[in-house]
């Protein structure tokens, strides 16, 4: 749904995530689903002035100049960098891998919520199992995912999504500042006074297990590598319910989440 322009104001341009496209060049050629949705569904026309950004840093505005069959060309007029938002942490979800189309759910939620990246896991308990030759495959339908919901969301960036094997994996890289286990096993150690005893954190990495939860070993796997496990008290929480809370109360204590209005004064960005 378009919405009015607010009282003398004009028509903002519309904004559209174009990651992979070089924004760099006078004229940029948009094809495929994005070139599809702008000139098929959004039925945009030559003239039509539109924002670009690439999900990397880079936003431009320009006009549509020509319109084919399977393709049209934006004409370039202005280019600048997005500015990353100061002081919000960088957030890694570690998801084990969960049924069906939850993970879509919990990617397109924590882009929502500004999480940096998504790296689902196959853990001992999860249930749904990637083949090899599918692995490609499933990766693009994900990154199409947190692109439209970034994009939905008006955020500059995109975040990246990449696929590991194992708990072992996943979290060998993992460097930082705090990262936290959620674990059902744990007994004392709660959510609440692990967050109340910390500073502003740079950067969190959070584990999620899947719908069976994490085994012992794969619980040690990540104490070893400095998550702390923590428990979410009484309150039991799905797969797909756990990663998003926690994103929402991070991004609350330690992000931007509530801190000011949108820039629009508060209406959604325009699709």
């Amino acid at each position: 749904m378009e919405l009015p322009p607010l009282p003398g104001r004009e028509m903002s341009a519309r904004r559209f995530m174009a990651p992979g496209a070089d924004l760099s060049v006078e004229t940029v050629r948009i094809e495929g689903d994005l070139f599809r949705h702008m000139a098929k569904v959004l039925r945009l026309k030559i003239d039509t002035r539109v924002r670009l950004a690439d999900g990397r840093g880079v936003e431009c505005t320009g006009i549509i100049r020509e319109m084919g069959r399977d393709h049209l060309t934006v004409a370039i007029e202005e280019r600048h960098a997005t500015a990353s938002p100061g002081g919000t942490p960088r957030i890694t979800l570690f998801q084990g891998l969960p049924k069906g189309e939850k993970m879509e759910l919990i990617l397109q939620k924590g882009t929502e919520l500004g999480v940096s990246e998504v790296i689902p896991f196959q853990a001992d308990r999860s249930v749904s199992r990637i083949p090899a030759d599918r692995e490609e495959e499933r990766l693009r339908r994900w990154q199409r995912i947190v692109g439209e919901a970034a994009r939905q969301a008006g955020r500059p960036d995109i975040p990246t999504v990449r696929l590991a094997r194992e708990m072992d994996e996943a979290v060998r890289d993992a460097d930082h500042d705090l990262k936290l286990l959620l674990w059902e096993a744990e007994r004392a150690t709660t959510l609440k006074e692990t967050l109340a005893a910390q500073l502003r954190p740079a950067s969190i990495a959070v584990i999620v297990g899947p719908e069976g939860g994490l085994t012992a070993t794969e619980a040690e796997t990540a104490r070893e590598s400095g998550f702390i496990p923590v428990t979410l008290g009484r309150r039991i929480l799905r797969t797909e319910t756990a990663g998003i809370a926690l994103l929402a109360i991070l991004q609350y204590l330690f992000g931007d989440l509530g801190e000011g209005a949108h820039p629009e004064n508060g209406s959604p960005p325009t699709p």
